[in-house]
C-alpha cells in the first residue's frame, strides 16, 4: 500500500521520463546511481532498497548520462510504496524537491524542455 500526500498534489506538475540519475549525496564511490523512472518541476520518483518514511529529508545529487557536472537538491520524501518480491527494487519512492541549486533548476530545465 502507499503512503503519502494525495493523488491531487502528485499530479500538480508535468512528468517526463527522461535519462537522469539520483545518488545519496556525498556517497559518489559507494553509491550506485539510480536511473530516475519520472521527474519534474516538483520532484522525481526513484525505486531504492533503503527504507524510507514520508517526510524524511534527504540530500541527493542529480546528473544527466553524458554531463560532465552533477547538482545536488534537497528534497523531502512525499509517498512510499513497497513492491513486491522479485521486483527491481523494494520501494518506489516520490520525492518532493525542497531546495534545488541553480545548477539543479538550469539542468532540469533542460531535460524538461523547458
Amino acid at each position: 500500500m502507499s503512503s503519502g500526500e494525495d493523488g491531487q498534489e502528485r499530479r500538480r506538475y508535468r512528468r517526463i521520463h527522461a535519462p537522469v540519475y539520483c545518488r545519496p549525496a556525498g556517497l559518489k564511490m559507494m553509491s550506485k546511481r539510480q536511473e530516475a523512472i519520472d521527474v519534474s518541476r516538483g520532484g522525481v520518483r526513484i525505486y531504492s532498497d533503503e527504507p524510507m518514511k514520508v517526510g524524511d529529508r534527504l540530500t541527493m545529487e542529480l546528473f544527466v548520462e553524458g554531463a560532465v557536472e552533477e547538482c545536488s537538491f534537497q528534497a523531502r520524501v512525499a509517498w512510499v510504496e513497497k513492491l513486491p518480491k522479485g521486483a527491481v527494487a523494494r520501494f518506489d519512492v516520490g520525492l518532493k524537491f525542497i531546495h534545488l541549486e541553480p545548477a539543479a533548476e538550469a539542468l532540469l530545465a533542460k531535460v524538461l524542455g523547458e
